[in-house]
């Protein structure tokens, strides 16, 4: 699994290295540029995420018909052109093309369906753990590398490194990932299709995904502002936020990747990271010294950095194998528009209303959303069996079509088995069995 889950989650990593290295510095280097003003440095700032909102569903779609390995080339190769144009932008229309043009190249739940194709279920919170932690790593990363970087050669530099990174990917997707598995099944895509989209449980991932993307971006809106403007920081110093920033978040990644995937509380994790967003936000936006803000920045990379592991996996495990492009290419469309909501809002509310009116609006919301994930059901419920077409017969599987205790079923030619998703609170491996036989 390991040899296989790597290069996809380098491929993923090296591409949100690219767009992370820039966060922590973009709103303030696009202030400067000309025509800049904060309403359109918000835009550029989360501008990347309307686009990749818009093209996740058709790159999912696009995938799940014509193969994954085409369409993540494609989406590199626009990620790459957008960065060259964002590297050499004298304007901020400019800049925001090119930032436009980054998001088009929408492979985020592509290299996740395809993963999720690669690994058994019982495998892929580990394998999305693995993914998860690469683009936590990288995140990480970014948050000390960005500003030294863009401090010492410019920020202009940064969109090089990306535009080489976005180039090394392709070659990566062709020399290490495998080819995923040839997989056959029964269902009817167009008359699942608006069950699949509004199942509560998937709502809510895709609710989960919006915010979370949302606080994130506004976060990287006003971090760099209001340390210079209040605090009058210089630019060459926001490493000191970021630094404790990441060491705490690459900390907090495994202790939630354990509880998640080995004890199975993907629901208790995600209300701890939540609750930490609604405190940093607290004192983000009471703070009258640099060191409770700093202190508040740190507690929401911490709390973002517990989600981000168990992510994915979690939306995953909610999709049916026919629909696993689609379902994660809508999941990725809600973070990206809670990216680009989270940046806009936050150029247009940061000078009109107070910063501590902001969160303590955010800490209601928080409260809310907790609650709505504690409705959600445990997914760890859910098991997997793998049955040998040499032992059962494949024409019998339809018996599983319509049975209430069976979530899916489908043959994986490539293995020669037969791969069914059933409850465990009503049925057990050898009654699945039993239907087969």
């Amino acid at each position: 699994m390991i040899k296989s889950i790597i290069p996809l989650s380098s491929i993923i990593a090296l591409r949100f290295l690219g767009l992370f290295l820039v966060l922590p510095v973009l709103s303030a280097y696009a202030m400067n540029l000309k025509g800049a003003t904060t309403e359109i440095v918000g835009i550029v700032v989360g501008g990347y995420a309307l686009t990749q909102m818009l093209f996740q569903v058709p790159f999912g779609v696009m995938s799940d018909k014509l193969g994954r390995k085409g369409t993540i080339v494609t989406g590199l190769l626009l990620f790459a052109i957008g960065s060259y144009f964002c590297a050499i932008s004298e304007d901020i229309y400019t800049l925001m093309f090119g930032r436009f043009l980054q998001g088009a190249g929408a492979i985020g739940a592509v290299v996740t369906a395809m993963i999720s194709d690669i690994v058994k279920e019982e495998q892929r919170p580990k394998a999305m753990a693995v993914m998860g932690s690469f683009i936590a790593m990288s995140f990480a990363i970014s948050m000390l590398a960005g500003p030294t970087i863009g401090a010492i050669a410019g920020v202009q530099t940064l969109f090089y490194i990306t535009m080489v990174l976005a180039l090394a990917s392709i070659i990566i997707l062709f020399k290490a990932v495998p080819n995923p598995p040839h997989i056959t099944h029964t269902y009817n895509a167009k008359a699942n299709l608006i069950d699949t989209l509004a199942n509560a449980n998937i709502l809510k991932m895709q609710l989960t995904n919006f915010l979370q993307k949302g606080l994130m971006t506004f976060a990287f809106m006003i971090i760099p502002m209001v340390l210079i403007k209040n605090f009058q920081w210089d630019f060459s110093e926001l490493w000191k936020v970021y630094l404790p920033a990441m060491i705490v978040g690459v900390l907090s990644m495994a202790p939630a990747a354990i509880l998640a995937e080995k004890k199975g509380k993907y629901k208790e994790v995600l209300m701890i990271g939540i609750a930490f967003f609604g405190v940093s936000y607290l004192i983000i936006g009471t703070s009258t010294t640099s060191l409770a803000f700093i202190l508040g920045v740190v507690i929401f990379f911490s709390g973002f950095n517990m989600h981000e592991p168990i992510m994915q996996s979690l939306a995953s495990k909610f999709a049916k194998v026919h629909q696993r492009g689609l379902v994660l290419g809508v999941f990725n469309s809600f973070g990206y528009l809670g990216t680009f909501i989270g940046g806009l809002l936050g150029g247009i509310f940061f000078e009109d209303v107070s910063l501590s009116t902001l969160v303590i609006v955010i800490a209601i919301i928080c409260i809310v959303w907790i609650v709505l994930i504690a409705t959600m059901p445990n997914p760890a419920k859910k098991k997997m069996s793998y049955l040998n077409l040499d032992e059962f017969n494949r024409e019998n599987a339809n018996k599983l079509h319509d049975n209430k205790n069976i979530d899916e079923w489908y043959i994986n030619e490539s293995e020669k088995i037969i791969v069914v998703k059933y409850d465990s609170n009503l049925i057990d491996e050898q009654g699945v069995k039993s239907l087969l036989k």
